[in-house]
């Protein structure tokens, strides 16, 4: 039952790049203490075209070694890192004025969901506030629709920045702590429009290839200040190339607090827009560096405050997932995990929700290499499970492997439990006579 999941580490040249990266002072001043060590260093429009064609050969190995395979891919190879920032400042500030409306609305600590604006109230704030008149909101949302209910919610407040339409452009939003109003999005220079448009292009020939393949396409999760570019950029895809399967799956890293928040409302989004929601679950891998910027920069750790709560969060978001499948049958997610009570949860769930194997709807994943006590039992069992294979030069791997075992923080314990296992089940056999026999 298992297939095999690629995913790309790196390519050949990257340190000179990180050379040439940190000799553009403008990029270590912008971006507020990024590390480079866990994305792709930018050299040229070149090299992101470089790296769509390593992708490609990807997913045509995935796609000729199994059916129905995964092959993952970073976005910090498709195009310039920085302009994933600033497109992520923007949704961010745009969603935290959101949520300034809510509080002035008497909506404090509701879940982004249960958040519903009144329309004329948030009319007369934004022109209490001097970024619209009430005649120029109506325009807004009577051009895209929104508000017919009398309510605003967060999935209506997104479409107002869509990247289709040249709204943004215009908008303006408070600075909370100065109180001024200041441009939610800085005029893009020709230079950024373009590389925006090549990022969609990159990523549409890579799911085109996908379809045509047969494989699930992985966005890969990164950090925190990438991620929400990330998302929004992979939810375009999906409406584009999910409407009859999932093809393109979104992660979610549940160490984030907001992390369930991001799964409800994408998921609402697929119901309204009927398309199928894919997804990979996974804790994350960045803690460490996500935590180091927020002390150094002052704002918020955006990490659960223990490996409890991390925990509470996956099995909340899986849950939420499994419920959705149940009901209407248009989600499909991967359990990404090597632990063993995650494993169990799920399987708890889909018997009693009444999904079955068979569906295909709910799949496993987990490293070459690690937890096959794990993997080899679902595989028997029937479950679809994979095994994520990164690969690359040693040097350029060693980033990745490090993450790894700090995600998994139990690893040389299960380590040594799968050597236990081993060994007992050989001296079982040594036993029986049947060393070589699998079937006894």
């Amino acid at each position: 039952q298992g297939c095999v999941g690629i995913s790309i580490s790196s390519t050949p040249g990257a340190e000179q790049r990180e050379r040439q990266q940190r000799a553009q002072t403008g990029f270590g001043g912008w971006h507020g203490g990024i590390s480079n060590t866990h994305t792709y260093i930018y050299a040229d429009e070149a090299k992101c075209d470089q790296h769509m064609e390593t992708f490609l050969h990807c997913i045509d190995a995935s796609g000729g070694s199994s059916e129905n395979g995964f092959s993952a891919i970073k976005m910090t190879a498709l195009g310039r890192p920085q302009f994933l920032v600033r497109l992520s400042e923007v949704l961010v500030k745009w969603r935290r004025f959101f949520n300034q409306m809510a509080v002035e609305q008497g909506q404090a600590r509701q879940p982004a969901l249960g958040i519903k604006l009144e329309l004329e109230k948030l009319q007369e704030a934004l022109a209490n506030l001097g970024i619209a008149t009430k005649e120029e909101s109506q325009q807004w949302f009577t051009g895209e629709k929104l508000g017919t209910s009398g309510t605003v919610d967060l999935l209506d407040w997104n479409r107002l920045i869509n990247s289709r339409t040249k709204l943004s452009k215009l908008l303006v939003v408070p600075n909370m702590q100065t109180r001024q109003l200041e441009p939610l999005l800085l005029r893009f220079t020709e230079e950024e429009d373009l590389q925006m448009q090549r990022v969609l292009q990159r990523l549409d020939v890579l799911a085109k290839r996908a379809t045509e393949k047969g494989v699930r396409l992985m966005v890969d999760a990164e950090q925190s200040y990438f991620q929400p570019a990330i998302s929004r950029l992979t939810l375009e895809m999906q409406r584009r190339f999910n409407g009859h399967q999932a093809i393109i799956f979104n992660t979610y890293q549940c160490y984030l607090k907001e992390a369930y928040d991001n799964v409800t409302v994408d998921v609402e989004l697929s119901r309204r827009e009927g398309w199928h929601f894919g997804t990979k679950l996974v804790r994350g891998a960045y803690m460490e560096q996500e935590r180091e910027r927020a002390a150094r920069i002052g704002y918020e750790d955006p990490i659960n405050p223990t490996y409890e709560k991390t925990n509470e969060m996956y099995h909340r978001c899986l849950d939420y997932i499994l419920e959705e499948i149940r009901q209407n049958r248009k989600a499909n997610v991967m359990v990404a995990t090597h632990n063993e009570d995650t494993v169990k949860f799920t399987l708890r769930r889909m018997m009693e929700l009444g999904i079955h194997p068979s569906e295909k709807k709910v799949c496993f994943g987990q490293l070459l290499g690690m937890c096959d006590q794990i993997t080899f039992p679902l595989g028997q069992a029937g479950f679809p499970v994979y095994k994520y294979v990164p690969y690359g030069p040693v040097q350029e791997a060693l980033p990745y492997l490090a993450r790894r075992a700090q995600e998994n923080r139990g690893f040389m314990q299960r380590a040594t439990r799968e050597r236990d296992l081993l060994w007992r089940e050989v001296k079982r056999r040594l036993l029986a006579g049947s060393l070589f026999s699998p079937g006894h």
